[in-house]
């Protein structure tokens, strides 16, 4: 017995000798490793990634300051038809007059220069009679419309004031995605509220806005999608990089509910710039058209044409005597560059061509069978020629809700006139509106022969009452059309 508890007290006495050496050991060949409480012992990939993700938010900080103080909150008062009261319509009929009220509603906009401009939504303004600006610092203004564009939902108001907070424009085209962004605005009516997340994708069509109902100039839409919490109130606001650069307006959520369920979409400023500097130039927006039909290329039209490249914008047809047609472009033919920017699909290409104006000259790069071919293009209007159009031009295009083009030789000879403007659409205007469908070619305006459509818009310019319009249908049947100016 006394021998056992001997033996086990001897290697009780071995075991802890030995712990003891291989202690001393350890502490003799190895390097100690301070880990303070802020940190955590993970894989050295981990830490860099942490490292990383410190450094971003310190940028985001520094961001946040620099563009805080640019995004304002906008205050509109929109004049509605209040809901008839059917009690009252039954007892007084007619003699009951629907009453109007002002209805107050809200968003965001963007100081974008030191003496006034503000870019915001075009929906954000559109029908106000009143619009109201408070900066971040509280001071409110009066803003006036510079302009505004339906085709791309932007807006420009001024307001009157010198030094303004005022952010800088970025380039959308170096956003890449997966990379960090402050979503900045004023979500329900909370001011000057910061939100951040990344770019998901890019170049995002998801078809909210509506072609121009005067003009039926398509809707730009190649949106820069984030995961930046956006909700009511931040439309017109800045999607701002980690550098403290304007990329986009936001514009858009996607959602069941009305309120941020995970995506966000904002307005490429590549795009915001070409609009801005439009309105204040010119009170209207420059576009240019390459004057093609267009479409995606699916499987199933890859299988068609032979390819197993998806990227590019297929060209079904070309508009006769259009930029494209006219530079030697063909139905058939794919998309595949303007200038140095890659093309994939026609959300894309729109971006890139709503940056130009008329008479802007691009190079496209064309893949024709196995062939690339790079094209010089000058662009043209809508009107069909290579001139800026004058916002007065516009505005009675616009009216007359119609796209002209110039009648071909045979079809004046067939018809024994020499001179006049064919109506090749029509949209929601005043011809339309009379009875004048596609294809009737106007010879006369009040009296005066008709050329071209500059002298179509001159005329109508220069007319005072009403308009007197005359012309042929392809058939030779001639007809007199009538409206107010």
């Amino acid at each position: 017995m006394k021998n056992g508890i001997k033996f086990f007290a001897f290697t009780i006495a071995v075991a802890i000798a030995s712990g003891l050496s291989a202690l001393i050991v350890y502490k003799v060949i190895e390097k100690p490793t301070i880990v303070t409480v802020s940190e955590s012992p993970l894989p050295a990939n981990h830490l860099t990634s942490n490292k990383m993700d410190m450094t971003n938010r310190t940028s985001l900080e520094l961001a946040a300051q620099l563009s805080v103080n640019s995004v304002v909150h906008v205050k509109t008062e929109v004049m509605v038809n209040r809901p008839v009261d059917p009690f009252h319509q039954f007892f007084y009929g007619d003699r009951y007059q629907q009453q109007q009220q002002l209805v107050q509603s809200s968003g965001s906009g963007v100081i974008i220069s030191d003496n006034g401009y503000i870019v915001t939504n075009n929906h954000v303004i559109e029908n106000a009679e009143n619009i109201h600006v408070t900066l971040n610092n509280k001071k409110t203004y009066d803003a006036e419309v510079v302009g505004t564009d339906p085709n791309t939902d932007l807006a420009l108001l001024k307001i009157d004031d010198e030094h303004l907070p005022y952010i800088k424009f970025g380039n959308s085209d170096d956003v890449n995605i997966g990379q960090w962004v402050l979503a900045v605005g004023n979500p329900y009516n909370l001011t000057s509220t910061v939100t951040a997340g990344i770019v998901s994708a890019k170049g995002r069509d998801i078809n909210i806005l509506k072609n121009d109902p005067y003009s039926g100039t398509a809707a730009v839409e190649s949106f820069i999608q984030t995961d930046a919490a956006v909700n009511p109130g931040n439309s017109g606001g800045a999607l701002v990089a980690s550098t403290g650069e304007l990329i986009g307006i936001n514009s858009a959520i996607q959602s069941n509910t009305g309120s941020y369920t995970g995506y966000s979409f904002a307005i490429p400023v590549n795009i915001v710039k070409k609009v801005v500097s439009d309105l204040k130039e010119f009170g209207t927006v420059q576009r240019a058209f390459i004057g093609v039909s267009i479409s995606n290329i699916s499987d199933e039209l890859a299988r068609q044409i032979g390819t197993d490249d998806l990227n590019g914008v297929y060209i079904n047809g070309t508009t006769e005597k259009g930029s494209a047609a006219k530079a030697g472009i063909k139905a058939g033919d794919i998309i595949k560059k303007i200038g140095n920017k890659d093309i994939h699909d026609v959300a894309e290409l729109q971006e890139q061509i709503s940056q130009f104006r008329p008479g802007d000259k691009v190079n496209i790069m064309v893949q024709r069978e196995d062939e690339e071919l790079d094209v010089a293009v000058t662009l043209k209007n809508m009107e069909g020629n290579e001139e800026l159009v004058a916002k007065e031009s516009n505005q009675i295009l616009k009216q007359l809700g119609a796209k002209f083009t110039e009648p071909s030789k045979i079809e004046l000879k067939k018809l024994k006139v020499n001179n006049g403007v064919k109506v090749e659409e029509l949209y929601n205007g005043k011809l339309q509106r009379v009875g004048v469908r596609e294809g009737f070619i106007i010879t006369k305006i009040n009296q005066h022969p008709i050329e071209d459509v500059d002298d179509l818009i001159k005329t109508i310019e220069s007319s005072k009452g009403g308009i007197l319009i005359e012309g042929l249908y392809e058939n030779g049947r001639r007809e007199f059309y009538g409206f107010g100016v």
